[in-house]
Formats: C-alpha cells, sequence, structure tokens
C-alpha cells in the first residue's frame, strides 16, 4: 500500500512539475513575442539570435528558434552526454512552440509600447519571471545554457562567465542587420538582463553568515537563537589579539527575514555586542567520504 502511495505521489509531483515548467515557458515565449521580437534587439538568448537571422532567412523566429534549439540539443548530447536530460529537452521545444502560437493568433503584432527600449525594459523583467520558475524547478530554456555547459567542459569557463561571453556575442551579432542604436540596446539590455536574473534567481536565495562575540549576553543570544528564532548556532572560541581574553562567538545563517528578528534582538539586548555580516549564495551538506559519498 505504501508503495502504491509513494508512486501516486512521485506521479503527482511529477505532474505538478510539467505544469510549472510549461506555465514558466510560456511566461518565456510571451516575453520573446510581445516584447523582444518588436524591439528587434538580441538580448543574451538564442530568441535574440533567431531575431537577427530572421532578416536573413526566410523563416519566423519560432521556426528558426526550434532549429537552433534542436542543433543546440544534439550538440550538447554529442558533446556533453546526457546531462541535459527531459526538463531540457522539453522546455527547449515548446518554446518556439508557443512562440509560434502567438504568430498564428497575431499575425499583425507589432509593439505594445511603440517603443525599442521599453520593449526591451519589459522583455527583461517579464522573461526573469520565466526563468526563475524554471531554475526553481532545476530547468531551464536550454539555448545559450547548453553552449555555457560545452564552454564549461571544454574551455574550462565558469558556467556565468560562459553565458555572459555567449550572451554578449549574440548582442553584438545584431551590428551584421541593425543599425548602431539597437546594437547598443542589444548589449545595454544584454547587461541588465544578467543583473535582473541574478537578482530574481540568485538574489532570493541568498543567506547571511552572522558572527556574534557579547561579554556578557553570549548565553542568552545562543538560547534565544536556538529556540526563538529556531535556527541553528555553531559556537567558537575567538581570543582578542589586545586584551587576550578567549571569548565564545557565535556563527548562525539566516535568511533575510530571521536576520531582521536577530539584528533587533542583539542590538537591543547588548548593544556593544561586535557582529560581523556575510552574504551566503550557497550552502551544500558534504557526505562523509567526500561530496560523491565514497570513502
Amino acid at each position: 500500500m505504501s508503495r502504491a502511495n509513494d508512486s501516486s505521489a512521485k506521479r503527482g509531483k511529477a505532474i505538478q512539475e510539467l505544469a510549472v515548467m510549461t506555465v514558466a515557458t510560456l511566461i518565456t515565449a510571451a516575453a520573446v513575442f510581445f516584447f523582444l521580437v518588436p524591439s528587434h534587439a538580441a538580448v543574451s538568448s538564442v530568441s535574440g539570435l533567431a531575431i537577427v537571422l530572421s532578416n536573413v532567412i526566410p523563416l519566423n523566429v519560432s521556426a528558426i528558434t526550434m532549429g537552433l534549439n534542436l542543433i543546440l540539443l544534439i550538440a550538447g548530447f554529442l558533446l556533453c552526454g546526457h546531462d541535459f536530460g527531459f526538463k531540457t529537452v522539453y522546455t527547449s521545444v515548446i518554446l518556439p512552440v508557443f512562440i509560434g502560437m502567438f504568430e498564428i493568433l497575431l499575425p499583425d503584432y507589432t509593439s505594445l509600447t511603440g517603443d525599442a527600449a521599453l520593449d526591451v525594459v519589459c522583455y527583461i523583467f517579464t522573461v526573469s519571471i520565466g526563468l526563475s520558475m524554471l531554475f526553481n524547478m532545476n530547468a531551464s530554456s536550454g539555448g545559450l545554457d547548453i553552449i555555457a555547459k560545452i564552454m564549461n567542459r571544454y574551455l574550462h569557463m565558469d558556467l556565468g562567465k560562459a553565458m555572459s561571453l555567449s550572451g554578449m556575442v549574440v548582442a553584438l551579432s545584431s551590428a551584421l542587420v541593425y543599425d548602431k542604436k539597437t546594437v547598443v540596446l542589444s548589449v545595454l539590455g544584454t547587461y541588465l538582463n544578467g543583473m535582473v536574473l541574478d537578482h530574481f534567481i540568485f538574489g532570493q536565495k541568498i543567506k547571511r553568515r552572522v558572527c556574534i562575540i557579547s561579554k556578557d549576553k553570549e548565553e542568552q543570544i545562543r538560547d534565544w537563537i536556538l529556540h526563538t528564532l529556531k535556527s541553528g548556532a555553531t559556537i567558537y572560541q575567538a581570543q582578542g589579539a589586545y586584551d587576550g581574553v578567549v571569548r565564545n562567538e557565535i556563527i548562525t545563517i539566516v535568511d533575510k527575514n530571521e536576520y531582521q528578528k536577530l539584528m533587533q534582538y542583539v542590538i537591543k539586548e547588548d548593544p556593544e555586542a561586535f557582529l560581523t555580516v556575510y552574504n551566503v549564495s550557497d550552502m551544500r551538506y558534504v557526505p562523509k567520504g567526500g561530496a560523491d559519498g565514497k570513502g
């Protein structure tokens, strides 16, 4: 009976993930069709490159995007193995399908704002919603992500730098068919797009590592963190270089809301406490024996 329940739960979770991925990809496709295509800007995406190529290839943006995504998927499987999985294949295929659907439903669409710069700004904020949803599902829209993984594997380049480099190459490709204003808009849009994505995707996951040294309220602060804030903590011994006194240093990692509560409490209870704060963007537990769990 428990196996049947587990199977049903996994099936339900898979359906839920598929639904969220579909909605996220639809949002991304809407951002491309309603804002990126009218602006003619090639902003850091395969769809942006497709917009440039549509000027020399007699095909719709959706058809070119599909062709580019399929080529990149094949290259990814050949060069990087089966690291991309079902999610990347699914989103890479349905993204141009959704763009094509908009092209059929609204064949005479031009621009919602009537201004290329505003279109790019609207695209950046709209596509960030869709991409952040995909990121939280451990998925992506394919395209430049695949190029970045290939560059990471064979050129040993950091994924973030590889994404930025490939995105800037796409932006500069607009110089082949558009004027200087559109090229500048593409480059600035690519830069702003990276900043907004960092905020939407990584900024929401940033936690803070707070180190606290208190002369008289160390035990009280520690108990408050454990029992009221319901957070973990680690105690280290720290010796002052000037007076040589050994005191306990409390170290805890908290999210944005917990950080505000912690600061208010410490300032109220011990205004003279010494605090240092660091941003933490990634935390993980490494099992005994290494990251692969083997001895």
